[in-house]
């Protein structure tokens, strides 16, 4: 018996007729172009069921918050080339049976077509999604990972794909015109398994980090927001956890601040007064850009968080460039905080940390980056949790909106309040926190090498360039 055709679920008009060729190994129709021995062009259509999305009602509250997973486009851009286990939004089953939301099987491939198109998600459950996705349950004749890294591979082709005048949008007769350039069953498994390889140690690395900022804050927390240590020994206990020696740095009463009340012996001061930099970066006149390598110029979209960085965003000057910055190069472990622009009169602030050469052996940062130095000792990590705490947070926000360009000025920033606790108390939390921003770093930097290797891999592997066994021998050594 044949296999059958799977039955497309998006309804309208049919797939287009004309072709438009992706970079590699997928095509809107059927390119006339020859595929490598034993693969073979295949409609997406006749190896995976084509499904939409859709939003439930808004207006009734008992469609949302439900159990079912339901991905949105933040999923999407958030999580690219990953796989979904929970979603920032969740209906209910109401709100799926009163709509034409449907809740798809685990494994389906998921690609976002309108707003930000061409990112790339995979069900870890069933879930369902919004409009904003075309999705693919895969039959038995295709691997969904394969799939996945075909749709990832052509992350650039997709705009190709895509018309429209406000937004670009891959309307459902080019994506029901899919064709995919297919090697046999195995070969499919065997290249999946090894781009998988790779981006199985990412996100191991991508967890640990996780957990290594958590317990990091946790503790930042503890000590210098909630106050516990002192807490505990107001209340005539020992801090739990903590030993004698750490314990006995902490006082056992509090003090009035501007601030409130904070532990006796810490003190409230301006930034200003503890740092030994603080300074912006400069760029070329003309701007940055069009220069394919280089030097990295950190600009504001690049301020993500701890050892986080959208390697997709980076512009880049030149040596000379670099080499004759008077300021605005970066050093290892420097605090570096979005200073200006964004949405008219609305201030976010964004903080980051990099070092230990991540994300690259030399960077510099633009003039809309603020780069931050603390002096001894005031750890740098210190400094980083510090102004990612909600009461930095809210001061920056707050002093950085109500303009028609909202940002911090070089004063604001100075005059933030920064809570100073003991030099004793600050070493011991240099040394219990250290060498967990040292291994979030170092992590960090293991993943851009892997990440380096799965993208030189996967165009290759993907169009037939490297057969699997070659491919093997390459990333064997990094799996």
């Amino acid at each position: 018996m044949g296999r059958q055709r799977p039955e497309t679920q998006t309804g309208g008009r049919e797939a287009t007729t004309g072709v438009i060729r992706g970079r590699f190994s997928l095509s809107v129709g059927k390119p006339d172009t020859d595929p490598p021995p034993e693969w073979r062009w295949t409609a997406l259509s006749e190896v995976a069921r084509m499904e939409s999305g859709h939003t439930p009602s808004r207006h009734v509250p008992g469609y949302w918050d439900g159990k079912i997973p339901w991905i949105g486009i933040r999923d999407a851009t958030e999580n690219h080339g990953r796989t979904l286990d929970c979603t920032k939004q969740t209906v209910s089953q109401a709100g799926i049976d009163n709509s034409s939301a449907r809740v798809l099987p685990q494994g389906t491939v998921c690609l976002s077509r309108t707003a930000s198109v061409g990112y790339v998600v995979v069900m870890g459950r069933p879930m369902a999604t919004s409009q904003d996705f075309v999705n693919w349950v895969c039959s038995d004749a295709i691997d969904n990972r394969f799939l996945k890294y075909v749709l990832v591979s052509e992350h650039d082709s997709m705009l190709r794909f895509a018309s429209g005048t406000t937004h670009q949008t891959i309307y459902y007769p080019e994506a029901k015109a899919f064709h995919v350039c297919l090697p046999p069953l195995p070969e499919q498994r065997a290249i999946a398994n090894i781009l998988g390889a790779l981006d199985d140690n990412i996100e191991l690395n991508r967890r640990m980090n996780e957990t290594l900022e958590s317990m990091a804050r946790a503790i930042f927390k503890s000590w210098f927001v909630d106050f516990d240590p002192v807490r505990a020994k107001f209340a005539g206990h020992n801090p739990p956890g903590m030993d004698s020696e750490t314990a006995s740095s902490f006082p056992d009463s509090f003090q009035e601040s501007a601030l409130g009340k904070i532990p006796r012996g810490f003190r409230v001061a301006h930034l200003d007064s503890v740092l030994t930099e603080l300074e912006t970066g400069s760029r070329p006149k003309g701007g940055v850009g069009g220069l394919a390598a280089g030097v990295p110029s950190i600009g504001a979209e690049s301020i993500v968080g701890l050892a986080k960085f959208d390697f997709g965003k980076t512009k880049f000057v030149s040596d000379d460039f670099y080499f004759q910055m008077t300021r605005g190069q970066i050093k290892s472990h420097d605090v570096l905080l979005y200073k200006d622009g964004g949405k008219p009169g609305v201030y976010e602030p964004h903080v980051a940390m990099f070092g230990d050469g991540f994300p690259f052996e030399k960077a510099c940062i633009n003039e809309h980056v603020y780069r931050i130095r603390g002096r001894e000792p005031l750890s740098q990590a210190y400094l980083y949790f510090w102004l990612t705490c909600d009461l930095a947070m809210d001061e920056m926000r707050q002093k950085g909106t109500g303009v028609a360009i909202p940002g911090l000025n070089s004063t604001a920033v100075r005059s933030l309040a920064i809570l100073v606790p003991s030099d004793d108390i600050l070493r011991r939390y240099q040394e219990i926190c250290d060498p967990m921003v040292h291994s979030i770093l170092n992590n960090s930097n293991k993943s851009h090498t892997l990440s380096t290797i799965r993208d030189t891999l996967l165009p290759k592997l993907i169009s037939g360039e490297i057969r699997v066994k070659n491919a093997e021998k390459l990333a064997g050594k990094s799996v």
